[in-house]
């Protein structure tokens, strides 16, 4: 029956030349949901362009000279401690911003999704009723908190101290802000002021660009880089964050584009802000890494 479906809004698509739209988008369109109007879908097909010429063309989705590097598994131990330090400061303080995020949404369904995500990362797992539990027991990257259970070992920033213990770091050595650089505070504080802040359509672009930049492949680069990187030292790594958030972005992709798309047909988007601080939000993100490749030349002939 679902196929069925599927093959109806695709034949609709077909004959009013809005190939491209997500289905869910397809299907308000064919209930008539208020907003949604072929016009619009023609229009945000056309925005579309825009976006993947304008904002996902940036630099740090394309060519990121850091991840490339990464992947070699060349770095040698105070590389690998200095990425996780950095990595670890970065992810405590996206708990501000997704609490930030959580806080200015525009409905109660935003903010339950954006409450998923923060709850999943303090250790909440996701329940799903169609997906195993696995990566490495690390909990299932679908369904919902709704009825789970915490654990503190579930806490993402636990996977990563996980991580720093083999690397015979203390815990008060990684996730202040204090052993942030400034390029990896500078990141921060615009995903806390962008991708948190209280302009919803400014905070929309900001993950748009954010999940974009998540799904464009760096979390396999880092993980070849770290496999490669324990096959030729020998040290064994537990690289469960890594591989969990790599499934999970995968999904959020398709996601992050359907928000998008309902966002467009029932708000008045302006687009050019959109692209605008869609782009102000990777230029952050490629601080960051441009950051991390400053410091690594830096420790390349520390031992």
């Amino acid at each position: 029956m679902r196929d069925v479906a599927c093959e109806s809004l695709k034949s609709l698509a077909q004959q009013h030349h809005i190939e491209g739209l997500s289905l869910s988008s397809l299907a308000a369109l064919n209930e008539h949901q208020i907003g949604y109007s072929i016009d619009k879908a023609r229009q945000f097909l056309k925005f579309q362009q825009r976006i993947n010429k304008e904002l996902l063309q940036h630099r740090v989705i394309m060519h990121n000279p850091y991840t490339l590097w990464f992947e070699q598994g060349d770095q040698n131990l105070n590389q690998i401690k200095a990425f996780i330090i950095q990595f670890s400061v970065f992810s405590n303080q996206f708990l501000i911003a997704q609490l930030n995020k959580m806080i200015h949404a525009d409905t109660l369904e935003t903010m339950r999704a954006s409450k998923e995500i923060l709850a999943n990362e303090l250790g909440v797992s996701f329940k799903s009723t169609v997906q195993k539990t696995d990566v490495h027991d690390l909990g299932s990257t679908e369904g919902s908190i709704e009825g789970s259970t915490f654990h503190f070992s579930a806490g993402h920033f636990e996977w990563l101290y996980a991580i720093a213990k083999k690397l015979d770091l203390n815990f008060a050595d990684i996730g202040q802000p204090k052993h942030g650089t400034d390029a990896t505070l500078f990141f921060c504080n615009e995903l806390i002021r962008l991708y948190g802040g209280d302009n919803y359509q400014i905070s929309q672009a900001a993950s748009y660009a954010v999940e974009n930049w998540a799904a464009a492949g760096f979390w396999g680069q880092l993980i070849t880089g770290f496999k490669r990187f324990s096959e030729r030292t020998g040290v064994k790594l537990p690289l469960g964050f890594f591989i969990w958030h790599d499934k999970l972005e995968a999904q959020h992709a398709t996601h992050t584009q359907e928000e998008l798309e309902e966002l467009y047909f029932t708000q008045e988007l302006d687009e050019d802000q959109f692209i605008h601080y869609g782009c102000e939000m990777l230029d952050g993100v490629a601080a960051f890494w441009d950051g991390l490749d400053k410091q690594r030349r830096e420790l390349a002939a520390v031992q």
